[in-house]
């Protein structure tokens, strides 16, 4: 189990680090969230099942010394942008499916940025909360998701909201997206698990580049239309967006679609350059 184990984690962090490498992420600090995520999983499992969690029973089952256990429980967690990133794509969602922001053909309307009821500040008022319009539109301007055109109206340039290459919110997106794939995983490895999560992929491994790059443009299209067929039926039940929604407690549920490609050459040459006698 533990050499299965192993390859898994090479497999997860491989993709990790280089994201991490390549964004100034030096190895001490690496080490100093990890220590701290192992201490709160263990704090936690300890009060799920009743027991105390001391800072000796912590460090027993991280392996960290006492000392570090104790530092580490001071410590607050780094913040999040992820909550600055769903704003953006409720706003565009809404967008997209309010007919209060439609012009006369169904479509998403130019908008005014305010002074309106159908304006871009009334937008964001109804589906991004306290955040101020301005703020919003400066994000999405820089994401390259509107544009404001001659008539100095707000233009959407596209159905979907992904930050700029260049913006510290597409960050975010890696700790969510992936947090949130491997939640589902860790939640269908429970042992007797009654009520698994769906948790499918489809992939060949022989395929030529002709029909790899037809394949991701079937991806993108028809990927596409499955999302937005999704959250046309999300948007009808949240809260937010439909305020006379009825039911019990308060759940965030989704889906991601992801689109991959690897050289298996390329794969082959480096795992036998890590591992010279693997076959």
């Amino acid at each position: 189990m533990n050499s299965i184990l192993h390859s898994a984690v090479f497999h997860i962090l491989r993709p990790l680090i280089r994201i991490l490498h390549r964004n100034g992420l030096a190895f001490g600090e690496f080490s100093q969230i990890a220590r701290q995520v192992y201490v709160e999983t263990a704090e936690s499992q300890l009060l799920e099942t009743g027991e105390k969690a001391t800072t000796s029973r912590i460090a027993i089952s991280t392996g960290l010394t006492r000392k570090d256990v104790a530092q580490l429980r001071q410590t607050q967690p780094p913040t999040s942008q992820s909550e600055s990133y769903n704003r953006g794509v409720r706003v565009i969602s809404g967008w997209i499916k309010d007919t209060d922001f439609h012009s006369s053909d169904g479509a998403p309307k130019a908008l005014r940025l305010q002074g309106a009821p159908d304006s871009f500040e009334n937008l964001v008022a109804r589906y991004s909360g306290d955040i101020p319009y301005r703020a919003m539109l400066k994000e999405l301007l820089h994401s390259n998701v509107v544009q404001i055109n001659e008539k100095g109206l707000l233009e959407l340039l596209t159905n979907a909201y992904v930050p700029n290459p260049g913006n510290d919110q597409i960050l975010s997106i890696l700790g969510s997206d992936v947090g949130l794939l491997i939640k589902t995983i860790d939640h269908n490895l429970q042992p007797e698990q009654a009520n698994p999560r769906f948790q499918r992929k489809v992939s060949y491994d022989n395929l030529p580049k002709e029909a790899v790059d037809k394949f991701k443009q079937i991806v993108s299209q028809d990927g596409m239309e499955l999302l937005v067929s999704f959250n046309d039926w999300l948007c009808k039940h949240d809260r937010d967006s439909n305020p006379s929604t009825q039911g019990q407690g308060t759940f965030r549920a989704g889906v991601g679609l992801y689109y991959f490609e690897e050289s298996l050459a390329s794969e082959t040459q480096s795992i036998n350059k890590d591992y010279p006698h693997a076959s």
